[in-house]
């Protein structure tokens, strides 16, 4: 059985405070049985070739239900997951039974019938859940989770009848806002019962979704294509608006309505036909004339088969299943659909804005849903005999006090303490220089009209000045400025910048400083990708709109980026803090980052991200990015990159680590044991590698930032946005009972309701008490390299995100193969793909497992900032 470590008491340090929370206590639960079913729903007359949507088969089941309750249920209510599994407070029939029930489901105005086949396939003794709560035996989130998910389908049903549901959340359009490109933002909240210490809650909070807007298709992409109305789609559509279109409508469910089809059909749409409609053509027998087949286009068979002119048959066809073919304007997108793909700057934006509420109005909005749902009146609630208190729970919090920031000894006030997570560098001048800047230059990708070179000139100038004053030297005040074009082959332009330093062959540029035209990704990953592996390059990019003002902040900015990739640092905890937090230990800090392919990006690679310190201070960092098979959460090869993170930390202190803390992030509380069984030992594993006997303390946290607690502060114990301050911890109540865990609020936000990570600790050799854990973690997150601000995430974990994030610079998003994007000038440690051999790395380069390396001349450094 595994274990986790657990704190025999909470934290003390800091002033107390009490916080409402988005919890609401559970009054009762089930103390004993809910059994679990297996359901299969399918036609009385054949079968599914494919599982229908979830709210179609929720749609099925609740009509059985309503059928079927009182009387071969017995009145016995059960709740439904819309896909295999329901959970029941009472058996509805014998463990050895399948009980069949026959119901009529109308859809898009045809009746149709089927079976809904009960079976039992497992009966959860609920009492696990008070032996969890009061950690009496040797029980873990994952051991309880059955239960867990039985008493949130039974809170979510309440939901189901009122709001469009999605897993544990649930939206309604009531409370919408249009966006661009044929999307619509929609309100709602997230159910889930969430375990405490001695307590079981259900945790409410606020969410935002992005949905299909439903109604006519060509409107629709009117709006998509950014048209006036579709009376301006009177052209042919191109090939970028064709591949638009086909990526927007991918996979979603449509209704075709025109008075040749008895009400509305659905279909989903599989792809756009190659030609317009009147000139896509097929072979048709005429039903008037048997016999008789002629070639006819699309248009012409509507005119002639339905008496329809189309009004677009310029446009192409929408290609449904069995390759059927619908004209767009006779379509409409079907209601209640969410859009899974990824949200364009614009949308993003616009997300933020709608999703951002004052903490007051959150909390408030949470207690209305409360009121709204009413939980405790409901039939379905009580007869799983759960009832709740009628308010948010209050917890005991701390904040934590600020740590010393410090600058080089010229500086004015070279130590400072911030107030509210902030501070000004005015005066302040870098804690270490990086290596002077004498071999640099310029690239100009925007057009000279609008970026002519005098104020490129002025704006270097700006910059040189605000290097120097800050403590980072440029020996070059001048450098060579070229214009190149952002649409060609940015490698080559990159090359020929480089080339006007006129260097030794031995020699190459520092530093190239891009100025480019626009957001645009795919620039931007260009540049990336050629700087990363084939010209081993550091790069600064900057947008072109900035150029004109120089203003003094945003230089500032540039030179803390600068500095950091060139080796230096800009800010620090002062030695002796550190060496007492970390009882002077030689320590290396390790983060980890899974991220994977957005939705809709089939097999593409997931990639891991490692990242290690190479200093004492745990101020500056090498990163190793492991690419693995699309999807796969737990990290392959991460002894290897272990092994290199203990050889750098040695290399650059000539010291050996005593202490390893190791930040891991991308994992859920499912997965702790599984990361406490693997990673683990991988870490153990590599030590012993490097020297037999060499075993130093390891330390390792989960750190978990997308969930849905939140805090809000009582009285006037907030900031002056009304959210939590910078230190705020909470660790207990709340806080899993089978292991250490913590919330820590280690920022101050500007906009909306302030989130906490969640930080839980899996594996703890070195013993730290709760105080010293919470203030580590908290001091750190003060030393992000390139902000005058304390940030969310601890910073080993904010460097392995960005090193994830640039990861897309690397690979198939530039045109590039990934077995090009990993040969010859980038390379990798590690061998051929573990799972199918080299052939299936051939065949299939997403399935490979190996470690992708930067250029040489990166590999080392902070390339990432």
């Amino acid at each position: 059985m595994v274990s986790f470590p657990r704190a025999a008491i909470s934290g003390t340090a800091g002033r107390r405070q009490r916080l409402t929370s988005n919890f609401v206590k559970l009054q009762s639960y089930p103390k004993e049985e809910v059994f679990q079913y297996d359901i299969d729903i399918a036609p009385a007359q054949g079968e599914f070739k494919k599982l229908p949507p979830a709210d179609y088969m929720r749609a099925v089941f609740d009509n059985a239900m309503r059928t079927h309750r009182t009387g071969r249920l017995g009145g016995t209510p059960m709740v439904y997951d819309a896909r295999k599994i329901a959970f029941a407070p009472k058996r509805v029939c014998a463990p050895t039974e399948t009980l069949t029930l026959e119901v009529s489901h109308i859809d898009a105005g045809r009746s149709e019938q089927f079976l809904v086949r009960i079976h039992e396939s497992a009966v959860i003794n609920m009492s696990v859940l008070t032996e969890y709560i009061n950690n009496t035996g040797a029980l873990h989130i994952q051991d309880v989770q059955p239960a867990l998910n039985a008493l949130d389908l039974a809170f979510g049903s309440v939901a189901h009848g009122e709001m469009v549901g999605f897993g544990r959340s649930f939206f309604t359009r009531t409370q919408s806002m249009q966006t661009q490109r044929g999307l619509e933002l929609w309100r709602g909240f997230s159910l889930s019962v969430r375990p405490g210490e001695g307590k079981l809650y259900l945790n409410v909070n606020t969410a935002v979704t992005a949905m299909y807007m439903p109604g006519p298709l060509m409107a629709i992409i009117a709006r998509l294509l950014g048209v006036r109305s579709e009376g301006d789609l009177d052209r042919r559509l191109n090939d970028m608006q064709a591949r638009e279109i086909g990526s927007y409508l991918r996979g979603l469910r449509l209704l075709v309505k025109h008075r040749g089809i008895k009400g509305s059909r659905k279909f989903s749409f599989k792809g756009l036909t190659k030609n317009p409609l009147d000139k896509e053509s097929f072979d048709w027998e005429d039903p008037q004339r048997p016999g008789s087949v002629e070639n006819i286009t699309i248009a012409e068979y509507y005119k002639r088969r339905y008496n329809l002119r189309l009004n677009y048959p310029h446009m192409p066809g929408l290609v449904g299943r069995r390759g059927a073919v619908f004209p767009i304007e006779l379509c409409e997108v079907a209601e209640n659909q969410r859009y899974k793909g990824k949200l364009d700057d614009q949308q993003t934006a616009d997300m933020v804005r709608f999703a951002c509420q004052r903490p007051g109005d959150n909390r408030s909005r949470i207690t209305e849903v409360m009121a709204q749902l009413d939980f405790n009146n409901n039939p379905v609630v009580r007869a799983f005999g759960l009832t709740l208190e009628n308010k948010l729970a209050e917890v005991d919090a701390r904040v934590l006090p600020a740590p010393t920031i410090q600058y080089h000894a010229s500086s004015r006030d070279a130590r400072i303490t911030p107030n509210g997570g902030a501070w000004n560098m005015r005066d302040k001048r870098v804690a270490t220089a990086g290596v002077p800047l004498d071999r640099w230059a310029v690239l100009v990708l925007a057009n000279q009209r609008m970026v002519p070179a005098s104020s490129v000139e002025r704006f270097v100038s700006a910059l040189v000045n605000t290097c120097r004053n800050t403590g980072y030297p440029i020996r070059e005040g001048r450098p060579p400025i070229r214009y190149g074009n952002p649409n060609g082959d940015l490698s080559r332009e990159l090359s020929a910048t480089c080339d006007m330093l006129k260097l030794p062959k031995n020699e190459c540029a520092q530093l190239v400083l891009i100025i480019l035209p626009s957001t645009n990704a795919f620039t931007y990953q260009a540049i990336k990708n050629a700087a990363y592996t084939t010209h081993g390059i550091q790069t600064q990019c900057m947008q072109s709109r900035h150029v004109q003002k120089a203003n003094p902040q945003y230089c500032a900015n540039l030179c803390l980026k600068i500095n950091a990739k060139l080796g230096g640092t800009n800010q620090m905890l002062p030695p002796t803090s550190m060496q007492a937090m970390l009882n002077k230990q030689p320590t290396l800090f390790l983060g980890c980052d899974v991220t994977h392919p957005a939705p809709g990006e089939g097999d593409r690679p997931s990639m891991a991200s490692v990242v290690g310190s190479i200093d004492f201070m745990g101020l500056r960092y090498a990163a190793t990015l492991i690419q693995l098979p699309s999807r796969q959460e737990m990290v392959t090869k991460l002894q290897e990159a272990i092994v290199r993170h203990l050889k750098l930390f040695y290399k650059y202190t000539k010291t050996k680590p005593k202490r390893i803390i190791f930040y891991r992030d991308g994992v859920s509380e499912t997965q702790f044991a599984q990361v406490k069984d693997r990673e683990i030992i991988e870490i153990s594993r590599a030590c012993a590698s490097l020297e037999p006997g060499y075993q130093p303390e390891v330390t390792f946290l989960a750190v978990l930032k997308r969930h849905n607690t939140r805090f809000f502060p009582m009285g006037r114990d907030g900031d002056r946005t009304g959210n939590c301050v910078p230190g705020t911890v909470v660790d207990s109540q709340v806080t899993l009972p089978s292991m250490t865990d913590f919330y820590l609020f280690a920022h101050a936000a500007i906009q909306g309701t302030s989130r906490p990570t969640h930080y839980y600790v899996l594996h703890d050799d070195s013993r730290f008490s709760q105080d010293e854990l919470q203030q580590l973690t908290y001091h750190l997150c003060y030393t992000y390299a390139i902000c005058t601000r304390s940030v969310s995430l601890v910073p080993p974990v904010y460097y392995a995100h960005r090193v994830a994030d640039r990861a897309r610079c690397h690979f198939a998003d530039m045109g590039v193969a990934f077995e090009e994007a990993t040969s010859s000038s980038s390379g990798y440690y590690g061998g051929a793909g573990t799972r199918t051999g080299a052939s299936m790395a051939r065949n299939d380069p997403s399935q490979i497992t190996k470690i992708v390396r930067t250029h040489p001349r990166l590999d080392e450094s902070m390339y990432f900032m």
